[in-house]
């Protein structure tokens, strides 16, 4: 049985076209040593995963495990752009509880220069909008871009937040002691949270981006 770097590289040759650990290490942006120490190892970093997913369409999980369905390369992104990550788990605008399943449904394009204005392009993903409580600024339906290294929480800001299996969407607020998460459609009332709750919230990104289709 091989070992996980043998796999991932025969399954990067498939999906990313590498035909050589040089090609590898340049995709990867790192020195011919790295992926000779990695090969050694017989373990793969998980940044290299996502830097090949990133730039080919790739699904992570399918490059690092062979799960995960096939590999659904759709070719690097143009110059000039980024492929953001489509991601299975869905945010609640709500009141229930929301699946939270791991993986990569698809990549969207979007331009470099843009979302470096935005915050950091790496860190980004896009997600499904389930529910109406940010009615009329998010539908439900809506598909949001977040920007995972955005976690310092600024007043009013949307963000996509995490409490306990629920992955919510909600504007925030600060008050003396509390955190209180805000909905835009008002017969949704504050969502206060105070002591171990607010220690147990997890942001996990700004929301910059609503698309929506007519």
């Amino acid at each position: 049985m091989g070992s996980e770097f043998d796999a991932f590289y025969h399954r990067a040759e498939s999906a990313c076209g590498v035909r050589s650990q040089s090609e590898l290490a340049s995709l990867l942006g790192v020195h011919r040593s790295a992926v000779t120490q990695a090969k050694n190892k017989g373990s793969v970093p998980r940044s290299w995963v996502l830097t090949l997913a990133r730039q080919f369409g790739a699904d992570p999980e399918w490059l690092l495990t062979g799960r995960g369905g096939e590999a659904r390369v759709q070719g690097p992104a143009p110059e000039g752009y980024v492929l953001v990550p489509k991601v299975r788990a869905r945010l609640s605008a709500g009141g229930g509880s929301l699946e939270t399943e791991s993986g990569v449904d698809g990549y969207f394009s979007f331009q470099s220069e843009w979302l470096r204005r935005k915050g950091r392009p790496g860190d980004m993903v896009l997600m499904d909008v389930v529910g109406v409580s940010m009615e009329p600024e998010i539908r439900h339906g809506d598909m949001v871009l977040v920007d995972q290294s955005q976690t310092r929480i600024f007043a009013h800001a949307v963000y996509a937040f995490g409490v306990d299996d629920t992955v919510l969407v909600k504007r925030v607020e600060k008050r003396p002691g509390a955190l209180v998460l805000l909905s835009d459609n008002k017969d949704y009332a504050p969502i206060e949270l105070r002591g171990q709750e607010a220690d147990g919230l997890r942001v996990i990104g700004r929301v910059i981006w609503v698309g929506r289709e007519l």
